[in-house]
C-alpha cells in the first residue's frame, strides 16, 4: 500500500535521481498525476507541464480507443469500420475540449517543445492505460529523446505492455489481484482543478 501521492511522489523521485540534472520536461496526466509529478519535477530540477490527451472511441464502442488527440497532435489507425468524417469530427469536438482544459491549467504558458529531451510521463497509476497510451505516442511524434513512464501502481499485463513500449518504466507497484488504483492507496482524494493550477504555478 501507498500512503498518499506525495509518498508516491517521494519513492519514485528516489528511483529517478538518474535524470537528474539532464535536458528534460516532467509531464503529469492531470488531474491526480500532478501532485505526484509536481516534487519529481522540483528535485529534478525540470520544468512541469501537464499533458491533456484523449482517445477517440469507437463509433459503436466509445470505450474503444482508435486514436489520440492532444493540443496539437492526432493519432489514430485507419480502420474500414471508422469513417474519415467520424475521425474528423471527433478531432475538432475533442481539440475544442482539450484546448478549454490546457488554458485553464497552464493560463499563458508554452508548451516545452520536447524535441531532444528526456521526457518524465507521470501518473498516480495505470488503470486500462488507454489515456497513458495516448500520451505516449503523442509524445513520440516530437522526437524526444528518451520517453520514461513513472507510475506508482500499475497491473502486471500494464506494466509489461508500457515497458515494451517506452525507454525506462518506473513503477512501484504491479499487484496481481488489481480493480483500481484508489484500492493500493490509504488516501486516494479527488484532485481539484484549483488544486493543479497551483501546484503548477508553484512550479514557475
Amino acid at each position: 500500500m501507498i500512503r498518499n501521492r506525495a509518498e508516491a511522489a517521494q519513492l519514485l523521485t528516489e528511483r529517478l535521481q538518474k535524470y537528474k540534472g539532464e535536458q528534460g520536461v516532467v509531464l503529469a496526466i492531470p488531474r491526480g498525476g500532478v501532485p505526484v509529478a509536481a516534487p519529481i519535477a522540483k528535485t529534478l530540477g525540470m520544468p512541469l507541464e501537464v499533458t491533456v490527451s484523449k482517445k477517440i472511441g469507437h463509433p459503436m464502442n466509445p470505450e474503444f480507443a482508435v486514436g489520440a488527440v492532444s493540443i496539437d497532435s492526432v493519432t489514430y489507425d485507419k480502420r474500414p469500420d471508422v469513417p474519415e468524417e467520424y475521425i474528423q469530427a471527433e478531432v475538432e469536438r475533442i481539440r475544442q475540449s482539450i484546448q478549454q482544459k490546457y488554458a485553464l491549467f497552464m493560463g499563458n504558458r508554452r508548451h516545452i517543445p520536447l524535441k531532444g529531451r528526456v521526457v518524465i510521463i507521470v501518473d498516480d497509476g495505470i488503470a486500462t492505460g488507454k489515456t497513458l497510451e495516448a500520451t505516449v505516442m503523442l509524445v513520440k511524434k516530437e522526437q524526444p529523446r528518451k520517453i520514461v513512464v513513472a507510475v506508482p501502481v500499475a497491473p502486471p499485463a500494464a506494466a509489461k505492455h508500457f515497458s515494451g513500449l517506452v525507454d525506462d518504466f518506473v513503477c512501484l507497484l504491479t499487484p496481481p489481484f488489481f480493480q483500481a488504483v484508489g484500492q493500493f492507496y490509504e488516501e486516494f482524494t479527488q484532485t481539484s482543478d484549483e488544486e493543479v493550477i497551483q501546484l503548477l504555478r508553484d512550479q514557475v
